[in-house]
């Protein structure tokens, strides 16, 4: 399967035939008042094999996820790799959402796992394109300071998202993120005029 990474032309998930409709719903996105299908909709749509609402799902998450994949994985090339195999695993896993989070942190869910995988791959760590900071101070973050850093502070995820994301409790984000913040304070001091 070939996905685009592109504002204008969202992924082509492959074709099976005719889309079939989702509990009364039509094969086009949009809800029945006439106004766009929030995510949930649409992520029911395409589990019903509609490939214009997973387009549609894509084209509102992927400049965020693109950002966030950026972040994490320090350069737009490999971000473009992370995030088109981000988006693949949530095509060939629809069926799979339970609904106990929101699309978005579903998705952010797929692309955090994946960066953790391309880092595991390439066995380095991380880097972090912050053009406002020094990049040496945030290369010497850890990976989990890094991730809940940039999801808080750059993605403006809530701590409930960040925990669902991150598959660990609400606590432990509040830690973590209070932990990188010091540790990234101490370690602008020395890039302070």
């Amino acid at each position: 399967m070939s996905l685009k990474i592109d504002a204008k032309e969202p992924p082509n998930p492959p074709s099976t035939g005719p889309t079939p409709s989702v509990q009364g719903q039509s094969n086009q996105p949009g809800s029945a008042a006439g106004g766009p299908p929030d995510d949930s909709q649409l992520l029911q749509q395409a589990v019903g094999g509609n490939g214009k609402a997973f387009h549609e799902l894509v084209h509102r998450h992927q400049q965020r996820m693109y950002r966030l994949a950026v972040s994490l994985v320090g350069n737009s090339t490999d971000a473009e790799d992370v995030l088109q195999e981000a988006l693949a695993g949530a095509y060939r896993n629809l069926k799979t959402f339970e609904g106990r989070s929101t699309v978005k942190t579903w998705l952010t869910r797929i692309l955090i796992t994946q960066a953790a995988k391309w880092r595991r791959d390439r066995r380095r760590g991380p880097m972090v394109a912050f053009d406002s900071l020094p990049e040496p101070a945030l290369r010497q973050l850890s990976a989990e300071h890094r991730e809940v850093l940039v999801l808080r502070e750059f993605d403006g995820l809530a701590y409930e998202e960040i925990a669902q994301v991150l598959g660990v409790p609400r606590g432990t984000v509040e830690s973590r993120l209070h932990r990188a913040r010091n540790e990234l304070r101490e370690k602008l001091k020395g890039y302070q005029p």
